[in-house]
């Protein structure tokens, strides 16, 4: 058994039926004009979390300082939001319950959601072209929803981002990974097709949330 800090990594897995739920949606994912956006197709919305439902907010413009982000710092980008028969799906609305139960956050939360699909378009595409990077949150969930056609795309955390990583780990179907943010840094392995001539891709979510004592409004 994997022993590590208490909430300081924490491994579940949604249910099978939330899983036939949310993984139709991610066929009609659309490109976008950013820097990964051939390879990396999503949408991207901001939720609160209260009382049992995922309520919709009005922000779909998503933003990291280049202290953070590398790749693609200080630069905003602006993602086409989840679709609301996503977000108002009962597998939605499990997999932010899972996400408010293990890191204890409060009624009302907002929740930051990429709906991300990465297809294998290169010998070697790149899962987190930032590479081995922090996201500047205090909770993240990775939601592995199905891998097509493709090997590789293992998570990997590190306790810091000069040292090789202390886990690695394919996000099987369903499977869900919390990281606190704030003590690990994370990276993923490149993926690529098994059949050259067939469709390959990894479909996932990614949760974010800062606890509402760090935020700060600008």
């Amino acid at each position: 058994m994997f022993h590590t800090h208490e909430n300081t990594l924490h491994i579940t897995q949604l249910s099978q039926q939330a899983l036939q739920q949310l993984s139709p949606s991610f066929a009609n994912l659309p490109h976008t004009e950013h820097a990964d956006g051939k390879y990396r197709l999503r949408r991207y919305s901001v939720v609160r979390y209260e009382q049992g439902k995922v309520i919709e907010e009005n922000k779909h413009d998503f933003v990291q300082t280049d202290d953070i982000n590398h790749f693609q710092g200080n630069v905003i980008r602006h993602f086409e939001p989840i679709l609301s028969s996503t977000l108002q799906s009962d597998g939605m609305r499990e997999m932010c319950a899972l996400f408010m139960e293990a890191n204890e956050l409060p009624d009302g939360q907002e929740i930051e959601i990429h709906q991300i699909r990465i297809t294998a378009i290169y010998d070697e595409t790149q899962v987190a072209p930032e590479g081995v990077h922090q996201d500047g949150f205090d909770h993240i969930a990775l939601i592995g929803i199905d891998r097509q056609n493709i090997v590789g795309g293992e998570i990997m955390l590190y306790e810091d981002d000069h040292q090789a990583p202390f886990y690695r780990k394919v996000l099987n179907n369903g499977e869900v990974a919390m990281v606190a943010d704030t003590k690990l840094w994370h990276n993923a392995c490149p993926i690529r097709s098994i059949h050259q001539n067939q469709e390959g891709h990894m479909d996932l979510f990614v949760l974010t949330a800062k606890d509402q004592e760090n935020e700060f409004h600008s």
